[in-house]
């Protein structure tokens, strides 16, 4: 199981509103109780269905697991210790997964809360794939209706409330096509198929009008920005067979509305009040959402009450952002993005949840400071999108923009089985009637948060033409975020050509070829995900997931962790470009080395690649991908244990706002400017080492930002077999605001398209003739002068840490790490890491770490390319 952060989140509060009181007069009985813990699960296997597992407080025994919600039977399982070694090597290889042909069984008890005249329903945000639902021994749900990942199913159980309450739900697991949660091919089926209550459970009482739904629909002016309009928009919904009048009230801060709402007996309303029912909600001024390399992402409260007579029949709270996003094409071919009227770069990378479906919003909150730390200002969700809201939230807060869309596993024979056309395996009535019960669902739970910024259709095709259609017809009462029909280079007849591409390559290219090619991945348009493949994890986090006496030489042990597909499960690639690059790596520790450099250098490049070409061609990129489900050495930017891999300190330096960037295209040096704060007169320092720690070049130049696109600075002569490029720059102050690496061989990568079709697929760029860097393996060996001291402020518990080369030696990726004395200590943020340092000159490194988590660092582990591994104790 993966290890849990203890971690207090400052965003999320709890779920449980509890208003009991006395509002000017009114009386307010609402509640919303999160059944999350006092669960139990079993096998219907293990136990003999009867009336007191049903109806009986006390029936469930110790023989029942432990287990919270949301989570999978998996999830419960390895949490309560079963299948403890379940991921290391290939023992998932050879799993039994009978045990989940059967049903399973949750329950749980809770009491009444006080609710004189109010009505009780249950809400399941998420469950999978089927289910029978009891509350006190009553049938409340059958599993012929009650199915379907993507479905929110609510219950009112008013007339069936004990003093003490059972709550049953069996549960099933989902067959073959039908169109459940899917991870596709970056991590093997999970061996329950996800089956469980993996969404909230809620107990909701309210008066005799239920709101739910609640959302704030904002258009600004996007000359001025200093105007919006808000249109407020909730569902009523009558629980009671009479009549019923009241008011809608409602508040953003100092603004307060109210508006009558009549509704007859059971009827559903969809209420909306613009600016011309209320004039206050054309605000003046406004404090707008931004990403968070934009501006600040503000965050506005609106509550909303029906009110009926003196009595509050329910409440709602909903946070949201005044923000207008809209997208458009480029030259007719590329897709772009634009927030409050600004263009924007996507900078992003592909998030998965955990295999079980085990994050938390504290596991969720590591990993989006992690986007942040990495300077990109995206996550693309393709699948799961999250056991509850947290990671929406933390993206609201932290100004991230998702990109959100239906996953790969329907569109893929050998992840749905079953028939299939050339819009997909969704191709029934039936299917696509539950398609579209799942958008409006979804993006009914989804669209108060101002994160979220598009939604696609597909992912890899296109949705049949008339279930297009559907969702077009009821698209804009939906949401007011922008749709297009897949993240694949496709034209739809219903909504025209989706402007993305995502032809490759998944496995490793030089860094070279994001500048170079024209065919496929390279730095034009938005590619909505591609990358090198393996991103292979530390040492520590590698002797988790593969037996010791397995890690070298590399072999079948390896392939396990890359990914499920049968076309792109190998380390082949990465060994190939090893062994031509740098040699035939002699041990363990080689292989890692060159890996890291090799990965890290052509993941920066990337983006890199993507920005100096932006405006004028390039819209967005997607590295695929950001994390992994289950232990692996492919397709991350940190690793399953929550450790950045070295490609993370890569994509930090390549997506730095302000920064100098080198061409491997022209051996230019760019200056890349995505913010307004760099201004007035700018200097770089370029300077070139070669392989003896010998100085090629030191030179100098000025800089006056202008505008958003790519400036060049210089041109460096590249002739050197390898040249050690060291890039800064400085402000007006003579303060360094940016640095940059780039190891270089004068003999660049060469690629082979039709072999790469015809050998490999699609997916792979051919290499034919790769650079060359195997004099690096006789570097001489640096000396490093290391010095340490604490670091305390803003909350926040540290450590500074000083590396001087006091050696002739110029010292290549230099590699921190703090450990509790035997395993490393996550989550920490470095200023940098994988450094390499000048002879004679020193850096200063920062990492940060949340006090108010369990983080005790014990040493200072310091390795490298050229250098002895050296320990540096930090106790006190």
């Amino acid at each position: 199981m993966r290890k849990q952060l203890k971690i207090m989140s400052f965003l999320l509060a709890p779920l449980s509103l509890g208003f009991f009181s006395c509002n000017q007069n009114k009386t307010v009985v609402v509640d919303q109780i999160l059944l999350s813990d006092g669960w139990k699960l079993q096998s219907s296997a293990n136990i003999n269905q009867g009336g007191e597992i049903l109806s009986t407080p006390d029936a469930v025994t110790d023989s029942w697991y432990a287990a919270t919600v949301p989570s999978t039977v998996m999830g419960v399982l390895t949490a309560n210790g079963q299948y403890g070694d379940l991921l290391v090597g290939m023992n998932y290889k050879e799993a039994d997964r009978t045990p989940f042909d059967v049903s399973w069984w949750y329950r749980t008890s809770f009491k009444t809360p006080c609710t004189k005249g109010q009505h009780v329903q249950l809400q399941f945000d998420g469950l999978s794939y089927r289910a029978n639902i009891w509350f006190n021994g009553k049938q409340i749900g059958n599993k012929d209706e009650i199915y379907g990942a993507f479905c929110r199913f609510t219950f009112d159980v008013t007339e069936l409330l004990q003093e003490e309450n059972v709550l049953a739900v069996e549960v099933f697991r989902a067959r073959d096509a039908e169109p459940n949660i899917g991870f596709v091919d970056w991590n093997p089926r999970p061996l329950d198929e996800s089956m469980g209550l993996f969404r909230p459970v809620t107990v909701k009482v309210s008066g005799q009008v239920d709101m739910k739904n609640s959302w704030v629909r904002t258009k600004i002016n996007k000359e001025t920005l200093q105007e919006a309009w808000l249109t407020v928009e909730t569902q009523l919904t009558n629980l009671s067979n009479q009549k019923v009048s009241g008011k809608l009230e409602g508040s953003i801060e100092s603004l307060r509305f109210s508006i009558p709402v009549t509704l007859e007996a059971g009827e559903v309303k969809n209420v909306k009040i613009s600016p011309e029912d209320v004039k206050g909600l054309h605000i003046k001024n406004p404090r707008l959402w931004w990403s968070r390399d934009m501006g600040s992402p503000e965050l506005y409260d609106l509550e909303l009450r029906f009110v009926t007579g003196n009595q509050v029949s329910d409440v709602e709270k909903v946070r949201f952002g005044i923000r207008e996003v809209e997208t458009f094409l480029l030259d007719d071919k590329y897709r772009y993005f634009t927030l409050n009227g600004k263009r924007v770069l996507i900078k992003s990378a592909g998030y998965t949840d955990d295999i079980f479906l085990r994050d938390t919003p504290e596991s969720y909150e590591t990993q989006v400071r992690y986007v942040c730390d990495m300077n990109m200002n995206s996550i693309r969700l393709e699948g799961v999108w999250g056991n509850d809201k947290s990671i929406f939230e933390l993206c609201d807060a932290y100004g991230l923009l998702l990109m959100v869309g239906w996953s790969c596993q329907w569109e893929w024979v050998q992840y749905f089985f079953g028939p299939s056309s050339k819009f997909g395996c969704i191709i029934t009535d039936h299917d696509k009637d539950l398609l579209v019960r799942y958008l409006k669902d979804q993006i009914s739970w989804i669209r108060s948060h101002p994160s979220v910024i598009c939604f696609s259709g597909g992912s890899d095709e296109l949705l049949a033409p008339d279930l297009e259609q559907r969702y077009m017809d009821i698209w804009d009462e939906l949401t007011q975020v922008p749709y297009f029909g897949t993240s694949a280079n496709r034209m739809s007849a219903v909504t025209g050509l989706s402007g993305m591409k995502m032809e490759g390559p998944y496995e490793y290219v030089g860094p070279n070829y994001w500048f170079v090619d024209t065919i496929k991945g390279g730095n034009y348009g938005f590619n909505s995900e591609t990358g090198i493949g393996a991103h292979v994890p530390v040492y520590e986090s590698l002797l988790k997931m593969i037996p010791q006496d397995k890690l070298w030489s590399l072999n079948e042990y390896w392939d396990y962790h890359t990914t499920s597909s049968k076309m792109i499960c190998t380390m082949e690639p990465t060994i190939t470009a090893v062994d031509a690059m740098y040699g035939k790596p002699a041990d363990l520790q080689s292989f890692l080395n060159n890996a890291y450099l090799m990965s890290m250098q052509s993941t920066q490049s990337m983006y890199e690649a993507f920005r100096v070409n932006y405006p004028a061609k390039a819209t967005g990129i997607v590295q695929w991908m950001l994390n992994s489900a289950w232990p692996s050495v492919h397709w991350q930017l940190y690793d399953y244990y929550l450790i950045p891999v070295s490609s993370y300190y890569g994509v930090k330096r390549g997506c730095e706002p302000v920064q100098l960037v080198y061409n491997y295209k022209d051996n230019g040096i760019y200056f890349v400017n995505e913010t307004a704060s760099a201004s007035g007169k700018l200097t770089a320092v370029i300077r070139g080492y070669d392989i003896n720690s010998k100085l090629l070049f030191d030179e100098k130049r000025e800089i006056v930002p202008q505008g958003s696109a790519a400036q060049s600075v210089f041109t460096i002569d590249n002739s050197t077999k390898n040249t050690f490029l060291f890039l800064s720059l400085f402000d007006e102050q003579g303060a360094e605001i940016a640095k940059n690496f780039y190891c270089l061989s004068s003999k660049p990568d060469v690629y082979d398209y039709e072999k790469d079709a015809k050998e490999r697929g699609w997916f792979v760029t051919a290499i034919s003739s790769h650079g060359d860097f195997k004099a690096l393996a006789n570097l001489p060996q640096a000396g490093l002068k290391i010095e340490t001291e604490p670091l305390n402020a803003c909350g926040q518990n540290g450590l500074s840490v000083t590396l001087e080369n006091d050696s002739p030696t110029l010292a290549l990726l230099v590699q921190l790490m703090l450990t509790d004395g035997q395993e490393p200590v996550t989550p920490v943020y470095w200023s940098d890491n994988y450094v390499s340092i000048p002879p004679g000159e020193k850096v200063i490194l920062q990492c940060r770490y949340d006090c108010r988590k369990e983080i005790n660092p014990k040493d200072l582990k310091v390795t490298g390319w050229n250098m002895a591994e050296q320990r540096i104790s930090l106790s006190k």
